[in-house]
């Protein structure tokens, strides 16, 4: 009980990511299974105030109630598909499978634009060789003769 060994167990990555999803599907569920009880007692609630005490008699719609209700139920409904049928299809794995795609395609892109750098480095690369080049003929015997004097005769080639 009071040893100074921890006891604590690892998780590795993936049961820790397992871990975390069984931690938010049980809160939805749970803010469901709350959303449910508000809708039953705010029902009888809205059936007691109008049918019982009378508020609302003299409202412009007749039995609204029944339509805050219907409403209400409503907005449950899309709650409820929301945390069944949503995170079903598009739950953990669907997330999953999207990012992998995603990151699929910028492997292509970054791939592309790579291949197209080098080709632009390698343009310029030539032109830069090709420049160096013509600057190398320039600078033959003949071109620092006339460089130093433009009078002298370049020395004669056997």
């Amino acid at each position: 009980m009071f040893s100074k060994k921890n006891k604590t167990e690892k998780l590795d990555a993936e049961s820790r990511e397992q871990y975390e999803y069984a931690r938010e599907r049980i809160a939805k569920k749970k803010n469901l299974m709350r959303h449910f009880i508000v809708f039953l007692v705010g029902s009888v609630l809205l059936v007691i105030v109008n049918g019982v005490l009378g508020f609302g008699k003299d409202f412009f719609i007749k039995d609204w109630f029944v339509w805050a209700i219907l409403l209400w139920t409503f907005i449950f409904m899309i709650h409820l598909f929301n945390v069944f049928i949503m995170n079903t299809f598009m739950g953990k794995e669907w997330e999953n499978q999207q990012l992998e795609r995603l990151k699929a395609k910028q492997e292509v892109r970054i791939a592309e634009l790579k291949k197209q750098a080098l080709q632009e480095v390698t343009v310029k690369e030539n032109k830069i060789a090709k420049e160096q080049e013509a600057l190398h003929e320039f600078s033959t015997p003949e071109a620092e003769v006339k460089k130093n004097d433009p009078n002298k005769l370049p020395p004669e080639q056997v």
